[in-house]
């Protein structure tokens, strides 16, 4: 049973609904703890080949919950602040719970923005593999109206999505963008009414999910990784990645399916 989220699976798609809409989904660390378990479980479920994460209500996600147990690690209001010595492991034993999980998450993850995902809400929705965007939804990185740098992986991931230049301008000033805005830059993929939102994403996530299940999970793998490798190493992951997927029933599937001019039934094995 969970509290502070909403997990729910059918036809080959886990939904991961972030369900504090009171607070604008704003996280704490109960709801990291069940956000990071729910990827977890998708991962290891063979009968989850998608995961789609959203919002409840009008907000996508707001970042940490300062006042409801974020585990910040900030002073009480007149005490000295923590030393750097006290609070250097905060981060890696809080929030970064999830971005771990999304690490090991070889299936698409997708990210279905229903509002406003500022800070580290902006950071949680950057780190998936792709974005949805409600035509309501905008988008912030906040930490610099705060005096703080992005804490939630921001500063690695967002440059890979928006390129160096419009990811610096957005960190150094923290100013909104819109979806329209948002689409214009290449950081979500699809603007649509918002309540069409969740439609066209679980439709998108079907489309997915009925696709050859190891060869789209090991091109995953190829891209990631191929963003720090050198020309030799990626083509080398490329040769093992694609005698792994010659071996799979989906790749005598395909070729089948396509001499008798019909739609491929793939198994995902």
């Amino acid at each position: 049973m969970h509290e502070q989220i909403l997990y729910e699976k059918s036809d080959g798609v886990a939904v991961i609904t972030l369900n504090r809409p009171e607070r604008m989904n704003a996280f704490t660390d109960v709801m990291i703890r069940e956000w990071a378990a729910a990827l977890e479980d998708a991962r290891l479920d063979p009968a989850v080949r998608v995961v789609v994460v959203t919002g409840a209500g009008r907000g996508f996600c707001a970042g940490a919950d300062l006042r409801g147990g974020a585990g910040v690690g900030e002073a009480a209001s007149g005490e000295r602040p923590p030393a750097a010595s006290e609070r250097r492991n905060w981060l890696r034993d809080g929030v970064h719970y999830v971005p771990r999980a999304v690490q090991l998450l070889d299936k698409p993850y997708i990210a279905a923005v229903n509002g406003a995902a500022v800070g580290a809400g902006m950071d949680m929705a950057t780190m998936a593999d792709l974005r949805f965007a409600s035509d309501a939804a905008k988008f912030a990185m906040s930490y610099v109206k705060v005096g703080l740098v992005p804490g939630d992986g921001g500063c690695y991931t967002l440059p890979r999505v928006v390129g160096l230049a419009k990811a610096l301008e957005l960190i150094w000033t923290g100013d909104f963008v819109d979806a329209a805005e948002a689409l214009r830059i290449g950081y979500v993929s699809r603007v649509v009414p918002g309540d069409q939102l969740m439609d066209e994403t679980l439709a998108f996530a079907r489309r997915l999910a009925a696709g050859p299940a190891v060869a789209m999970q090991l091109a995953k793998g190829l891209v990631y990784r191929g963003l720090n490798a050198d020309w030799h190493e990626a083509f080398e992951q490329a040769g093992i990645a694609m005698s792994i997927a010659q071996s799979t029933e989906d790749a005598r599937e395909g070729p089948r399916a396509f001499v008798e001019n019909r739609p491929p039934k793939f198994q995902g094995r």
